[in-house]
């Protein structure tokens, strides 16, 4: 690289002095920030927010962090960090505390408070979200917001979230947005720059290690691409394209009698030394490599620490089965004490009767020869020591499912994909070009490896053209999955009233997406507002109401022009007319304002309100003519809260809530209508603690598709019998009247983890609580921690028993390896 002219100098050293906290921050770092970073971070200096859209491993997260640095540079400033999953507020939490101290770093993740006051806050996006219309007091001081992952916004089952908090976060929090490269980020930052004001997009598609793409065909690793400059323009090699079905080339060699250079089971990447010597080649057998050979092939060519998608959580744990009894060891004698050392301490508040349940000597066993499995099915405790063990370097191999590539930082130098398809619940399908990206992004670690190296398997059904086609599509787009519920309809009027709720709501990405404009339109509306406001104080009369007074004059000149315009109407017409004249003449003469002084400058100022009220009326019915969809929605929910008495409409057609409706507030979750209903209905009000913490169960547990029906098998009697009943008419009815009312309905409570959770609930051991629910212990955890939500939710709202029979359920289900987890 050349010296850089004295030009260049001048202008790094003009920029040094006009961002010095940039450049201060950046000194501070691990590696040389990238162009992408520095802009990211100078826009926050200069005041803006920003976007930014970069490869997974790119580093998105230093101008977030840069984000927290300036919220600590002043005293009273705060910053909130946000995460879509627990586990990356974990990770984040600890991250943060390191570098600021505990004192300063809290974290909340619905079941976890930890030092919830302190001036940075780690939190999933749905705690936001609550705070948000609590107006929570930790609010005061709050300056920065980062969102990372922000591209969850499409997630159809929470991305609403993260529009909701976009949209009422306070207008003088400046909003960093971390996401993953989108084909839209542009659209997505023009939003952005509507709704929260000045935005900056940063959008960067290099990767800071660069990524070789490989298919692995019995023994060897062959590049995919013939052109190693840039995967862009490459085209696919050739010797793949003569190996699929119906090819009798067999021999694999390109023109010439060269072949593509490859990694091989006997050795490292061909092309110098001993390994350079030809051998005698048989035509190449298709058949996929099994795990204890590809596991022994990248170690062999240096290709370890990998990461192995598998798509199936059986999958997962038959691979590391596989491979422990193939006798594969990965790890020297000091890497094993280190790996018992960590596991006996991160182990060590569990007693032997659930390690013993939950498999923990074949799992520490296979730690110790570095391989191991990451899922959801696995207990939270033992997949922070998998992740851990991994960022060490100690665990060589991971056989893991999708959920590893969503945020958590595990890189690795190399990521096998097995399959290119995965069942998405009802199919079989193939992955999207998006999730490839998501996926091989774990592969090349900044600061340690030259390259990363992404795998796939050869089947005999591949397409290397296909392969090559998901591998060159780096981008995926962005697309809301926003929908009004009725917890957000109740929190909407409560602050806005319904008119203005409907043009907040006019203000979303889904509504964005429908019709750019109308988000425009809206939040001229609504700037307008506050210039009616100030006009409306300007024209105030201490004699009466100007308003009113201004209006008689309007109507007035109005009707004296229209009477000079049509002079040939009829006789009975201007009689009419005439009457309406003197009848306005008299009401004008007779009202207080006519006599006050400072009469004609009130006047000018009601010029100015009736003008530029005359302009939002046009840009009302504007919106109002234009798609609406998402008003549409939100008037739909309102009828059905209407109809249900959560809402009530005054004679003057002004919309409130009614006591229900305060309450429904804090009800958060997809059930909000079926839980705040069974509050009021009080059939909930004879359970006891067991019961309670079941039936709330009933109401989280999302059922496998494979699942049967369990009946009443094993469910308790007596009063959660007939409250179970009684709850599921009434989710009948509510499902019929929103589904009247063209809304989408619910599904009907599951009850397929109720009897597991009420023995747990009454003190059941743990292998007797996993056999009843025929489930992992980290789905059972996970279920548990939603029941724990929404019990903690009823420990607040509900009245008398509930409420006291609630905390009661919240001490009984959190405990043995339900509260190891609770971080």
């Amino acid at each position: 690289m050349s010296a850089p002219s004295p030009a260049e100098k001048y202008q790094r050293a003009q920029r040094a002095q006009e961002h010095p906290l940039s450049r201060e921050f950046a000194a501070t770092q691990r590696f040389s920030l990238d162009p992408f970073q520095i802009a990211g971070c100078e826009a926050l200096e200069d005041g803006q927010s920003v976007l930014v859209a970069a490869p997974t491993g790119a580093g998105k997260t230093v101008v977030g962090e840069f984000a927290v640095h300036l919220a600590m540079r002043e005293s009273s400033d705060k910053a909130f960090y946000t995460t879509p999953m627990k586990a990356l507020s974990n990770q984040k939490f600890r991250e943060l505390q390191a570098v600021y101290g505990a004192e300063n770093v809290g974290l909340l993740t619905g079941d976890t408070n930890i030092n919830g006051n302190a001036r940075v806050v780690v939190m999933t996006t749905e705690v936001l979200r609550n705070m948000l219309y609590a107006n929570s007091p930790a609010l005061r001081g709050l300056r920065f917001v980062v969102m990372d992952e922000v591209h969850f916004l499409a997630d159809r089952f929470r991305g609403a979230v993260w529009e909701e908090v976009i949209i009422h976060l306070p207008p003088a929090v400046r909003l960093v947005s971390l996401s993953a490269t989108v084909s839209n980020a542009e659209e997505f930052g023009d939003w952005l720059d509507t709704v929260r004001g000045d935005t900056e997009v940063v959008v960067s598609e290099i990767r800071p290690v660069p990524l070789e793409q490989h298919v692995l065909v019995r023994g060897d690793l062959l590049p995919l691409f013939d052109d190693r400059a840039g995967v862009a323009t490459a085209k696919v090699n050739q010797e793949l394209m003569r190996l699929r079905p119906g090819d009798r080339s067999g021999g694999g060699r390109e023109e010439g009698g060269r072949r593509s250079h490859a990694y091989r089971s006997g050795g490292s990447r061909r092309g110098g030394g001993a390994n350079n010597a030809p051998r005698t080649r048989h035509p190449v057998r298709s058949e996929r490599v099994n795990r204890p050979e590809a596991v022994e092939l990248l170690a062999k060519a240096n290709l370890l620490p990998a990461i192995f998608f598998v798509f199936s959580r059986v999958g997962c744990e038959a691979a590391v089965e596989q491979v422990r009894r193939s006798g594969v060891r990965l790890t020297s004698p000091q890497e094993r004490d280190q790996i018992r050392d960590i596991i006996e301490e991160r182990m060590s508040a569990m007693v032997d009767e659930d390690l013993a349940v939950l498999g923990y000597w074949d799992w520490t066993e296979n730690l110790q020869r570095g391989i191991a499995a990451h899922h959801a099915g696995m207990l939270p405790a033992f997949k922070e020591v998998v992740e851990e063990l991994f960022q060490r370097k100690l665990v060589k191999v991971i056989f893991a499912t999708e959920t590893l590539a969503l945020g958590i930082n595990m890189p690795a130098r190399t990521v096998v994909l097995e399959k290119l398809e995965k069942f998405n619940g009802e199919a079989r399908v193939p992955i999207t070009s998006g999730e490839y990206t998501q996926l091989t992004g774990r592969a090349g670690r900044r600061g340690i490896d030259v390259e990363g190296h992404a795998v796939v398997q050869w089947t005999e059904a591949l397409d290397p053209q296909a392969v090559a086609s998901l591998a060159s599509r780096r981008t995926y787009p962005l697309n809301s999955s926003f929908r009004p519920t009725c917890n957000m309809a109740v929190n909407l009027i409560d602050q806005f009233g319904r008119a203005r709720a409907r043009e907040v709501l006019e203000s979303s990405f889904a509504q964005f997406q429908a019709d750019r404009a109308v988000v425009g339109l809206a939040r001229q509306v609504r700037d307008s507002e506050e210039s009616l406001a100030g006009y409306a104080t300007a024209m105030a009369c201490d004699r009466g109401d100007f308003t009113e007074y201004s209006q008689i004059r309007r109507d007035l000149s109005d009707l004296e022009k229209l009477n000079r315009k049509d002079a040939n109407a009829s006789r009975a017409t201007r009689e009419k007319r005439q009457k309406e004249l003197n009848s306005l003449r008299k009401r004008m003469s007779r009202h207080p304002c006519q006599a006050c002084p400072d009469r004609e400058n009130h006047a000018r100022w009601a010029e100015r309100y009736w003008k530029l009220r005359r302009t939002v009326e046009r840009i009302r019915r504007q919106i109002d003519a234009r798609t609406g969809t998402v008003a549409r929605v939100f008037d739909r929910v309102v009828d059905v809260l209407t109809e249900l008495d959560y809402v009530q409409i005054d004679a003057e057609g002004a919309t409130s809530l009614t006591p229900a409706g305060r309450t429904m507030r804090r009800i958060y979750g997809e059930r909000d209508l079926l839980v705040s209903e069974s509050l009021r209905t009080g059939i909930w009000n004879d359970l006891d603690a067991p019961s309670l913490a079941a039936l709330v169960c009933s109401l989280v547990y999302e059922p496998r598709r494979d699942e049967a029906g369990v009946g009443d098998r094993g469910l308790p009697r007596g009063a959660f019998r007939s409250a179970l009943s009684a709850t599921e008419s009434l989710w009948q009815r509510l499902d019929d009247l929103e589904r009247d009312h063209h809304l989408p309905g619910s599904e009907a409570p599951a009850v397929g983890l109720s009897a597991a959770m009420h023995a747990w609930a009454r003190g059941g051991s743990l292998d007797r609580v996993l056999t009843e629910a025929d489930m992992a212990a980290g789905d059972f955890v996970r279920w548990t921690k939603q029941t724990i939500d929404l019990l903690d939710q009823l420990s607040l709202v509900a009245d008398g028993d509930v409420g006291r029979v609630a905390r009661r359920a919240l001490d009984s289900v959190r405990r043995g390896i339900v509260a190891y987890s609770a971080v």
